[in-house]
């Protein structure tokens, strides 16, 4: 890591992670549905990636649905050193779907069984997937922070919130982390950033590499990646650890090769021009 970089975070204060972090979305089948073609690959791109220094792990119940927290179970086992992330709130249907389904009933429902896949008694972060607009933000928040009073959930997090829905949650429940869309071609999301960094959250940027288009930063990262003979992808994960003390940047890939190349960006030190002219 480069030397005014911190390494780690403390999600929720107490949970010590590396700031980059594997999303195991891509290790489920076609289209995010059903098993992979092997499974055993799957296994082991995640025990690499625990080889590799990788301690902070994320995933959902819709994913699969169910199959990525299997294979998590699998591979990582019950090992404290691995905080496994996952969330509920969103389903996953076969027309390619994410329909919300933000009930609390449901969320208290698909704790208990995303407990049982990845074989923990208690969820390390348990994340709110995304508002449901047809049910009360808050009533949904209020499931999350009842789980987390009845020592089912250590820390809470939510997704794809605005800075106002943020306040809100925090107004029901001590917030570890939020996760949304953000990468070097896409900072919607920096006011939500900003609060992040004014109250300690985590910021974990889902689709950190926007696969693979950056938009109008195109160019500039072709610039940055020559120059340290890297790839835009590592480039495109360096600035993200460069850009906030906050991220927590959770890039996912089937692939080891892949996996290896995401990680080796935690050793690619910008320039701060470089930083400055991506962050333009």
């Amino acid at each position: 890591m480069v030397e005014n970089r911190s390494d780690t975070f403390d999600v929720g204060g107490d949970l010590t992670v590396h700031r980059l972090g594997f999303g195991a979305m891509r290790l489920c089948g076609e289209d995010i549905i059903g098993p992979p073609d092997d499974e055993e690959a799957a296994r082991e791109v995640l025990r690499r990636a625990l080889d590799l220094g990788v301690d902070f792990v994320d995933t959902a119940d819709s994913y699969g649905p169910g199959v990525s927290e299997r294979l998590i179970r699998e591979a990582v086992g019950d090992r404290e050193d691995v905080v496994v992330a996952t969330k509920a709130g969103l389903l996953r249907n076969r027309e390619g779907d994410w329909p919300s389904h933000g009930h609390p009933e449901y969320i208290r429902s698909q704790a208990l069984v995303s407990r049982d896949r990845l074989g923990v008694d208690t969820i390390d972060l348990y994340q709110f997937h995304r508002p449901d607009p047809d049910v009360p933000f808050e009533e949904s928040v209020q499931a999350f922070a009842d789980l987390k009073d009845a020592g089912l959930v250590e820390h809470v997090g939510v997704s794809n919130v605005s800075v106002e829905q943020l306040e809100t949650a925090r107004d029901v429940v001590e917030v570890a982390t939020v996760q949304n869309e953000f990468n070097v071609g896409n900072r919607e999301s920096d006011d939500v950033l900003e609060a992040c960094e004014e109250y300690g959250i985590g910021f974990i940027p889902w689709f950190p590499l926007g696969a693979g288009d950056l938009g109008e930063k195109s160019s500039v990262i072709d610039d940055v990646a020559a120059a340290h003979d890297a790839s835009r992808m590592q480039v495109a994960l360096a600035w993200l650890l460069e850009y906030s003390p906050v991220t927590l940047p959770i890039p996912g890939t089937s692939s080891v090769d892949h996996l290896e190349e995401n990680v080796a960006a935690t050793h690619l030190e910008l320039t701060d021009e470089e930083v400055a002219r991506l962050s333009e």
